[in-house]
């Protein structure tokens, strides 16, 4: 009978044995608690995404607002050139006919 352990020692090993699963149920139980819910992961979830469409909508309102800024210097462009340089030309254009004798 020497192979077989004493009542002492069974009881130590289930001792310890029963302490493991009690480690292994606390940390287990940890893992649960940190975990979120369903609930709350779908709410910060559409949270985000409308927080990501707010972006979206501004980014394209910013785009548009440059389109149009654009749009104004293109404008400015020619009303400059029809405001200044046309009448510069319609200047030299008469100067031009003055001096050719074509006024007369």
């Amino acid at each position: 009978m020497p192979d077989e352990p004493t009542l002492g020692e069974l009881a130590r090993r289930l001792e310890d044995r029963l302490g493991d699963v009690r480690d292994d149920i606390r940390v287990l139980g940890a893992r649960i608690d940190s975990r979120v819910s369903l609930e709350r992961y779908q709410i910060e979830r559409q949270q985000a995404d409308d927080a990501h469409k707010q972006l979206l909508e501004r980014v394209k309102g910013i785009e548009e607002a440059r389109k149009d800024q654009e749009k104004q210097r293109a404008a400015d462009r020619r009303l400059i050139l029809t405001g200044l340089v046309v009448p510069v030309l319609v200047i030299l254009l008469q100067v031009y006919l003055s001096t050719r004798g074509a006024g007369a």
